[in-house]
């Protein structure tokens, strides 16, 4: 994942068809610069996950954009996603590094404790996420976040932060300023009235902007 600028860090809808969402994922890494994917599929059974992750790691693989799997360590290995996320109730940072192996990606949800974020740090997780900035619909939040919080990292630490939570191409600039390295989105992309390609191209052109 890279960290020269701060990038869009995209997650799936809480549910697709798996024949017709690479097309639209397509469409959005096409769109510009994309520094990762992230298959969250909650509730779905192990069948349905491993469909997802084969029928989006070729287009995935084609674009050098890494495929995270969220909570589940021992799928993403399976399947050969290039990493994993995990929440603080899904899987020990320890468990899932000895998972997934030393070269995969291992991010860290920490809500808005700093405490959380430093030990996770100094585990050794390749970057920690922070949020709900704002509002959203896509998950129930368990914590809001304050813009500070990416300033007080940024100024602190190397390791790489993602804000998450509610990130509209209108609202990210305060995030960015603040020293966000990646912006998780979910529905600012694929729910956008002009298709997920124009979605990225905005948050690529918000970005540029308030750097």
């Amino acid at each position: 994942m890279r960290t020269r600028d701060c990038l869009l860090y995209l997650i799936t809808p809480p549910r697709f068809d798996p024949s017709v969402f690479p097309d639209m994922l397509a469409r959005a890494l096409d769109g510009g610069d994309v520094a990762a994917l992230q298959l969250r599929l909650k509730g779905a059974d192990d069948d349905a996950q491993r469909r997802a992750a084969e029928a989006l790691l070729p287009l995935c693989k084609d674009r050098d954009v890494p495929l995270l799997m969220n909570d589940r360590p021992d799928l993403a290995a399976e399947t050969g996603c290039d990493g994993v996320h995990i929440g603080q109730q899904d899987s020990d940072y320890r468990q899932a590094r000895d998972t997934v192996g030393n070269d995969a990606i291992v991010g860290v949800t920490c809500h808005d404790s700093r405490h959380l974020a430093i030990e996770a740090a100094e585990q050794g997780a390749d970057y920690v996420a922070f949020g709900a900035f704002f509002p959203t619909a896509t998950k129930q939040a368990k914590s809001s976040a304050p813009v500070e919080i990416l300033e007080w990292w940024s100024g602190l630490m190397v390791v790489p932060v993602v804000a998450i939570g509610g990130i509209t191409a209108e609202n990210c600039p305060p995030l960015v300023r603040a020293g966000a390295d990646f912006l998780a989105v979910v529905s600012a992309v694929w729910d956008h009235p002009e298709g997920p390609a124009a979605a990225v191209k905005a948050f690529n052109e918000a970005v540029r902007g308030a750097a």
